[in-house]
């Protein structure tokens, strides 16, 4: 049973001051022997795969918890990943003590792309889009089986290897077919591209037969599927980023559990580059000049609300 110091001090009969004296003694003399053996050897190289699922979880509990700090470690971390893990516009997979060395594998651009399209929900900066796509294009021009329709876990001009691997099977970390099919398919449904989803779409036939016989191996791609068959929601906020009514809104979407959902957020006069990489955004008109929320399947939306309570009922309805 735990109990504090000053429990043990008066079982003990002792001032809990002479205690914890006692106590800081011990512990200098266990450290002081301690340092005399060899210490044990530390990984410190940097992997652009688990940065990425670091990214994601500090981009999006930004987004649920309200943090700024936790925002900023998200976005200097993107900017690490992109500005130290890439040469000649190849993403690298390790750095360490200044240099990046070994080409992405697949679970690298699926991790980040993914991680940046959570940032992107997060921060409303579309360059993060704009990142996200350039890594899924090489994804699908350097990865994929048009045989098999799965993806390779290494690229087609890495190094030769006796067999080509394919990790289909989520483990204690998600596969990298998992994350891109998923990545896939929210990138889609955020741009209107349908190429992204018919690729997405074409791995979960593949795997149909292996999902079926084996559901617990892939947990992360079930979520996948689930997103594919749920119709996935958009919801275009149409307002000024750091304005209060904007908020307001944002507020009822962050305070809900929407798996499948993506959002997009422009102002009300939105640069024409956002608006051709996220179309969504393309003539959504504010009402009243009161941030604007357009709830929408397939980008055909319902009529357009400016409060938080008629949000939230579309939204309700919407799931219902």
């Amino acid at each position: 049973m735990d109990r504090t110091l000053e429990e043990v001090a008066a079982g003990a009969g002792v001032a809990p001051d002479k205690l914890r004296q006692v106590i800081q003694r011990g512990r200098e003399r266990l450290y002081t022997h301690r340092a005399q053996r060899a210490w044990p050897g530390r990984d410190e190289k940097v992997l652009t795969a688990w940065n990425a699922m670091m990214l994601h979880s500090f981009a999006e509990a930004a987004r649920v918890l309200g943090r700024e700090e936790y925002r900023d470690i998200a976005v200097a971390n993107a900017e690490f990943l992109l500005r130290e893990l890439r040469r000649d516009g190849r993403l690298l997979r390790t750095y360490k003590d200044g240099r990046a060395k070994i080409d992405a594998f697949l679970e690298d651009h699926a991790l980040l792309a993914d991680a940046l399209l959570v940032l992107y929900e997060t921060t409303w900066d579309t360059r993060w889009v704009r990142e996200a796509k350039k890594l899924t294009d090489t994804l699908l021009e350097r990865f994929w089986d048009d045989e098999g329709g799965v993806f390779y876990d290494t690229a087609a001009d890495a190094e030769a290897l006796v067999v080509r691997p394919r990790d289909l099977f989520d483990n204690a970390t998600p596969s990298g077919n998992s994350v891109a099919t998923g990545m896939l398919l929210r990138l889609a449904a955020l741009t209107g591209e349908p190429p992204y989803a018919r690729m997405a779409e074409r791995v979960l036939t593949s795997m149909a037969d292996l999902l079926r016989r084996a559901p617990t191996a892939f947990g992360h791609l079930l979520g996948a599927l689930d997103f594919y068959l749920a119709t996935p929601q958009e919801v275009a906020i149409i307002g000024e980023p750091g304005a209060s009514d904007t908020h307001a809104l944002l507020d009822v979407l962050h305070r809900r559990f929407l798996p499948n959902t993506v959002v997009a957020l422009g102002a009300p006069e939105a640069d024409p580059e956002s608006i051709t990489l996220i179309p969504l955004l393309a003539e959504r008109p504010q009402m009243e000049r009161r941030a604007t929320a357009y709830v929408c399947e397939r980008f055909a939306c319902r009529q357009p609300v400016n409060t938080p309570e008629s949000l939230a009922e579309e939204l309700g309805s919407t799931l219902g």
